[in-house]
């Protein structure tokens, strides 16, 4: 029986969470170390104190979804196969965001702790951000989930991956899976003349900025969660992770937890001159 360590950032009640974990029962001995509240988009911050306590469903941890990885790989009593980070109530797609993503860097973190894993999110066609998430089902990722675990650790995909990062629908039937990249497109802008936000307090002396990132054209959080499809389809390579999400498939990334140097003669040449001096 595979030993699995599940967790997430939406909270250890999350309700992707509970989905992955019936679905993967199905397939391994499930231990859940999870954050006890929502940890979205905390990256891989790490506390040097975090407390716990035990709950019906696993260990509920008052910190980060790194934190739970470490305790779950480092204090429990016992080794684990591999590591499901989910199932998140929205997409983690893209290079810069899935580097802030708590959902993939929970995996992150189990890979730089020799373990591998897998980061599980979820998408709505249509409505792109699955929220409020009670009112959405989580099961169709879910099994996507089980199947890739089941399968990729019995092909030993993991001899070579760190990571897979998996972004799947909760609303179509037998969806199309596509091996990825992460795509790269991002920006960010600067509202000067954006209202303040009820609980932001604007001090004597100090001036309000709102900064907000492009990760799509014309998406406000979950009021206004996508444009026409077709009119950004093209915007995205196919190959990419936000194009498979787009067209309405699974999206699996392989990923490596190391960040890889780059040879660079020039660099070279100038550490050379200087170390001439």
């Amino acid at each position: 029986m595979t030993d699995i360590l599940l967790t997430n950032d939406d909270g250890i009640d999350g309700d992707g969470l509970a989905a992955l974990h019936r679905e993967l029962g199905t397939v391994g001995d499930v231990t859940v170390v999870a954050p006890a509240d929502d940890q979205s988009g905390v990256g891989r911050k790490r506390s040097t104190h975090a407390t716990l306590a035990e709950r019906d469903r696993g260990y509920a941890v008052a910190g980060t979804s790194a934190d739970c990885v470490a305790y779950g790989l480092r204090g429990l009593d016992r080794e684990f196969d591999l590591v499901v980070s989910g199932c998140n109530h929205g997409p983690n797609m893209g290079a810069y965001v899935i580097g802030r993503s708590g959902t993939v860097s929970a995996a992150m973190e189990a890979a730089f702790l020799g373990t591998p894993a897998v980061a599980v999110s979820a998408y709505h066609n249509a409505e792109f951000f699955p929220h409020p998430p009670a009112d959405y089902d989580f099961d169709a990722p879910a099994a996507v989930a089980r199947e890739l675990v089941s399968r990729s650790l019995e092909a030993g995909v993991f001899d070579a991956v760190d990571v897979l990062n998996v972004n799947a629908p909760i609303d179509a039937e037998d969806p199309r899976i596509r091996v990825t990249h992460p795509d790269d497109d991002f920006d960010v802008t600067v509202d000067h003349d954006a209202g303040v936000p009820d609980d932001l307090t604007v001090g004597e002396g100090e001036r309000h900025v709102a900064l907000r990132d492009k990760f799509w054209p014309h998406t406000v959080g979950y009021e206004n969660p996508f444009p026409d499809i077709d009119d950004v389809r093209d915007r995205y390579e196919v190959g990419s992770d936000r194009r498979a999400v787009v067209d309405g498939e699974v999206s699996v990334s392989p990923l490596t937890a190391p960040r890889e140097a780059t040879h660079h003669e020039e660099l070279d040449a100038i550490v050379e001159t200087l170390n001439a001096r």
